[in-house]
């Protein structure tokens, strides 16, 4: 039986694990066992080589050799093995992803060019959608005006009050602290619906960018305008 051989990395030298190496490879044949291993330390380099792993050594990364010297196999250690394998899932989960995606567009795709014949009415939808937004956000700028009146209204009031040294009513308090927040309301509405038109402006805008490319052709006002 061949016995294992070990060397300390710090003491061991290219020439000598080459000759460690070539040693091994020398008995292992006269053995029969016609291959050899050798094992690294947690830096990458090799420290031994023999017929088998010391125990110490047992979730290091090691490379077999023939009688030639040839590498016929290398093992990950253990934190190499969990990080391929945590980079594989990944790269899978993107994968994954990435296909989810494209299905989602091209179901988008299909719907958007049954939806619309042209892309004047993807303006036409457009148009529609912001109209309701715009009446919403009309009474919102009523609310918020007479928000603001009925705030400046209890204030006089209170002026009122406080200059014949009266005091201020439970009323007047309450009334001023619901037109405040109806007024804060109306604001976060309108900004809100601000907002909102932007986004329908932008994604009806991609849409008929989409719908022009599906197509495959010019937009028919540019097409309108070449005649």
């Amino acid at each position: 039986m061949l016995k294992t051989h070990t060397v300390v990395a710090a003491s061991l030298t290219a020439a000598a694990l080459m000759m460690l190496s070539g040693t091994a490879l020398a008995q292992a044949s006269k053995g029969g066992t016609g291959t050899i291993v050798c094992w690294k330390d947690k830096a990458g380099k090799v420290v031994g080589c023999g017929d088998r792993v010391p125990p110490e050594y047992q979730d290091s990364a090691t490379k077999e050799l023939d009688r030639t010297g040839v590498t016929r196999k290398t093992n990950e250690t253990a934190a190499e093995r969990a990080k391929r394998e945590a980079e594989e899932k990944a790269q899978e989960a993107q994968k994954a992803d990435e296909k989810k995606r494209l299905a989602e567009q091209r179901r988008q795709d299909v719907a958007l060019i049954n939806t619309f014949s042209n892309e004047k009415e993807i303006d036409l939808k457009r148009d529609r959608d912001l109209q309701v937004l715009e009446t919403q956000m009309t009474q919102q700028r009523v609310a918020h005006k007479n928000s603001v009146a009925r705030a400046a209204d209890v204030r006089k009031r209170i002026e009122a009050a406080q200059k014949e040294n009266k005091p201020i009513s439970d009323y007047n308090k309450e009334e001023l602290a619901r037109a405040e927040t109806d007024r804060v309301k109306a604001e976060q509405s309108m900004a809100a619906n601000e907002k909102e038109k932007a986004e329908i402006t932008k994604r009806y805008a991609d849409m008929k960018a989409r719908y022009i490319m599906l197509r495959g052709g010019a937009p028919a006002s540019t097409a309108a305008a070449k005649k």
